[in-house]
Parts: structure tokens; C-alpha cells; sequence
């Protein structure tokens, strides 16, 4: 991995972090306006724009009604989750030391979905894929998350020391055992309906996105991001290593653990409506970190930005690669990202061989 100090990391070789937020802020109202004009019926972006600045409400006409009611939900709901996978992403490379950590790669997308699934079949949330506005579902997916992420830890943390062999096949352990519990939800479902919907959380979409659904997720997003920001002086020192970081003044255990549980929640919450959508959390950190370096005061808006305008553009290859059939996201995602996980397992490979 690059080291702060060697060529092409210098703060001086980086562009200013406002003018990189300045340009992903562009890039995600791009996108998002794409998001909104593309599909089975395409409308000219310049009428996209009248009619988001006109507002919704009757008398817009047909397309009106594909903006609002179908287009804009998913576009935000898109954002949302990119964001705050990125934002995740980030911070559980940050609390395990490994730039190969993803939410997906370590189970935690993996266990949000068996904990929805099994709420959803055994009836005690909304019974469809969008509808996740019972409390059961966001819940289940939280405890889900947070189990898996526990688990993952516990295996590949041995001696006071992590590697990423451990870690990585910690993360498949865990991803195969819920993997095969929610295959036995899928085969015990009798109602179509249920299966349905548990195919959306082992594949992940935006589909179901519901206008009266975007305010938990948003205020997720934002409330975490936030709040993660406001942490970036002790993630920063974890880089430091546990020993580092008490010696100026972190108890290292207490705060990963605390930021561990607040992980989950934002992890929880945002694939309880979107379902498990793999290596956005792994590769977007990682560009950012390219550009803007390791500090989380600016890796962490970055991020954010950055993970909203990949997800809408991987959605946006999702509905039109096979027009009219719709690929899930996941599939797209994990397509993008499993070669690209590859490549940072070898390079990551080759730079434990050399400290050994």
C-alpha cells in the first residue's frame, strides 16, 4: 500500500479537498439528473430539470409521475446507501487497520440481510422488499450486522495481532453461514411474494425504493457521517496502531468497539431497504484515499460524495445495460469490485511478503 510520504501522496501533489468535494458534488448532480431522464422511457434532461423545479403535485402529466413517484425515490434512495456504504467502508478499514475491510467482504451486509429475511418471512415487518417502515425489519438488520461484524473480528484478531489472510477468510466463513441460512429462508418460504423479496436482499436493488421511505436512511446517512467526521482525530490515531494510539490518549478498545455498534446501525438501516450490495465500501475508500490522503476529516466527506455518484452511476448500467430487463446493482457492483478486490488482495500480499 502507499505510504503518506511517498511519491504521489505528498499533500502538496493533492488537489484542495474543497474543489474535490466541489467536483464530486458536480458529478453527483450529473448523475443524478441521468438517473432521472434514463430508463424504459427517456426523458431530455432539460425537462428533468423544469419538472424537479416545478415540485411534484397533479397537472405535470405522465412524466411527472415517472419523475416523482418512480425515478426520484430510487435516484436519493441510490445516494443514500452509496453514501453511507462508503462512509462505512471507510471507517472499518480504519478500525481493523486493513484497506481490504469492506461491509461486504466482512459479513456485515451479509448479516443485515439474513436478519431482514428472517423478518420478513416470519411476518413480523412490512412482508415486501421496499417496504421496510416496520421497526422489526431495520432492527433485525442492525442486530444482524453487528453479530456478523463481531464474529469476523473475534476470528481474525488472534495474539493481539490481525492479518489480512485471517481477516479475509473470517469474512467468507461468515458470509458462507449466512449465505446458507438465508438459502434455507428461501426454500422454507412458501408465499411467492416472500421469496421475492428475499431474492432482493441476497442480490440488492433500489427497486423498492417508496417516496415516504428516504427519511430514516437520509437521516442515517447524515446523522453518521456526522458524527464519524466529529470522530476523524481518533480514527486517525488507530492508523497508529493500539499501542500508538494509547500513548497519546485513546483507550483504542473502548472507541473501536463503540464505533463498531454505530457502523452497524448505519449499516443495519440502509440494507434493510436496499438488501446486500457488495464492494462499494471497498473501493470507493480507496480512490478516495488517492486523492485527498488518510485523514478522515476530508476522507470521510469525500467518501460519501464519491459512493453516492458510483452506486446512482452502477444503478444507472442496471436498468439500461439489458433494457427491458433490470439487473440487481449487487450484480453490477460485484462485477466492478471482484476484480478490483483482487488486485488489492495480491498488492496487499506482496507488501506483507516484504515486511516479513
Amino acid at each position: 500500500m502507499t505510504r503518506p510520504g511517498t511519491r504521489g501522496t505528498r499533500r502538496g501533489a493533492r488537489p484542495p479537498v474543497a474543489l474535490v468535494l466541489l467536483l464530486l458534488a458536480a458529478a453527483l448532480l450529473a448523475s443524478a439528473v441521468a438517473g432521472l431522464a434514463l430508463g424504459p422511457v427517456r426523458i431530455a434532461p432539460g425537462q428533468v430539470l423544469d419538472l424537479v423545479l416545478r415540485g411534484p403535485g397533479p397537472g405535470g402529466g405522465a412524466f411527472a409521475s415517472i419523475v416523482w413517484d418512480v425515478r426520484m425515490p430510487r435516484v436519493l434512495l441510490g445516494a443514500v446507501v452509496g453514501g453511507g456504504l462508503a462512509v462505512a467502508g471507510t471507517v472499518l478499514q480504519a478500525l481493523v487497520r486493513n484497506q481490504l475491510a469492506d461491509p461486504f467482504l466482512l459479513g456485515a451486509s451479509s448479516g443485515a440481510s439474513a436478519g431482514a429475511v428472517l423478518v420478513i418471512v416470519l411476518g413480523a415487518g412490512a412482508g415486501t422488499a421496499g417496504a421496510a417502515g416496520g421497526a422489526g425489519v431495520p432492527a433485525a438488520a442492525f442486530a444482524g450486522s453487528m453479530c456478523a461484524l463481531v464474529a469476523v473480528y473475534a476470528m481474525a484478531r488472534r495474539g493481539g495481532t490481525m492479518t489480512t489472510g485471517r481477516l479475509v477468510l473470517a469474512g467468507v466463513a461468515v458470509q458462507y453461514i449466512l449465505s446458507a441460512l438465508t438459502s434455507l429462508v428461501l426454500v422454507l418460504a412458501a408465499r411467492p411474494d416472500q421469496v421475492r423479496s428475499v431474492l432482493l436482499w441476497t442480490l440488492g436493488g433500489l427497486g423498492g425504493a417508496r417516496p415516504d421511505e428516504m427519511a430514516l436512511p437520509a437521516a442515517v446517512l447524515l446523522a453518521g457521517t456526522a458524527l464519524l467526521t466529529a470522530l476523524a482525530r481518533p480514527l486517525d490515531l488507530l492508523l497508529a496502531g493500539e499501542e500508538g494510539a494509547h500513548t497519546l490518549g485513546l483507550d483504542a478498545g473502548r472507541f473501536r468497539a463503540a464505533v463498531f455498534v454505530l457502523v452497524s446501525l448505519v449499516i443495519g438501516v440502509l440494507v434493510a431497504y436496499s438488501g446486500a450490495i457488495g464492494f462499494v465500501g471497498l473501493m470507493v475508500p480507496h480512490a478516495a484515499r488517492m486523492v485527498v490522503g488518510a485523514g478522515h476529516r476530508a476522507l470521510l466527506p469525500v467518501a460519501a460524495l464519491g459512493g453516492a455518484v458510483f452506486l446512482l452511476l452502477a444503478d444507472l448500467v442496471a436498468r439500461t445495460a439489458a433494457a427491458p430487463e433490470e439487473i440487481p446493482v449487487g450484480v453490477v457492483t460485484a462485477l466492478a469490485g471482484g476484480p478490483f478486490f483482487l488486485w488489492m488482495l495480491r498488492r496487499s500480499t506482496r507488501t506483507e511478503g516484504a515486511l516479513a
